[in-house]
């Protein structure tokens, strides 16, 4: 898209004082002109002529933009949009020091509907070298020992597996939101650990998911996942 065949078809903002209201201008404008990752946008100046406010407004709606990660600045080539990462602002936040134990629970909660309901596209897209690896990761949680004593350990092959059902769904955003949640499902790990009284067992285990998926259906899958997660579910209100 070259600048100097677009116009700049901004209404202008009656109040300059408020940047929320050039960065919204902006957004539209973005919208409306069909502007793509690796467009450049117009001058300052310009923006700012045709808003009819200060440079310093404009700069501060760009870098609002700047935050969202909508544009970034490029040598030579002045301020150009680019696609916005949608979970790079949230895996910042994701920390437990951050956010209430109200918060922290519903996202657990969020993981847990995830896991059951992505047992389609992981249908779609399992391999038998997805079954294996599966299968060697339950096979060494069931061989160490550590698993019956140590709350670190059990995570960290829960950790593992699930992760690795994840990843089999082929879906680049539902793997990196898995991670992303990571700090909060640990901690909600301890939480449970420290319970008084211990939460019902599920009778499902990895193994047995892993059967599921091998000689199973999607819905078979579901619902075993469902009984796996049971003792997470039992503390819900």
């Amino acid at each position: 898209m070259e600048n100097n065949d677009l116009d700049i078809n901004i209404v202008p903002i009656k109040n300059a004082s408020l940047a929320d209201l050039v960065e919204k201008k902006l957004m539209e404008y973005l919208k409306s002109n069909n502007f793509n990752a690796g467009d450049s946008l117009p001058k300052e100046m310009e923006l700012a002529e045709a808003l009819g406010v200060s440079r310093n407004v404009v700069r501060e709606g760009l870098s609002r933009l700047k935050m969202l990660g909508m544009v970034e600045s490029k040598k030579r080539k002045g301020m150009i949009i680019t696609e916005p990462d949608i979970l790079s602002s949230m895996t910042r936040l994701m920390d437990p020091a951050l956010l209430s134990e109200e918060t922290m629970q519903d996202v657990f909660e969020l993981r847990l509907v995830l896991e059951v309901g992505m047992s389609d596209l992981l249908f779609i897209r399992k391999t038998e070298k997805d079954i294996l690896r599966l299968r060697n990761i339950a096979e060494r949680e069931a061989k160490d020992p550590k698993c019956k004593t140590s709350q670190k350990v059990r995570s960290k092959y829960e950790i593992e597996f699930h992760g690795k059902l994840y990843s089999m769904t082929g879906n680049s955003t539902l793997t990196r939101f898995q991670k992303m949640l990571l700090p909060i499902f640990n901690y909600m790990m301890v939480v449970e650990a420290k319970l008084e009284e211990e939460p019902p067992r599920g009778k499902i285990n990895h193994f047995d998911l892993i059967d599921a998926i091998e000689h199973g259906t999607a819905e078979e899958f579901r619902n075993k996942m469902r009984e796996h997660l049971t003792p997470h579910y039992a503390r819900f209100k």
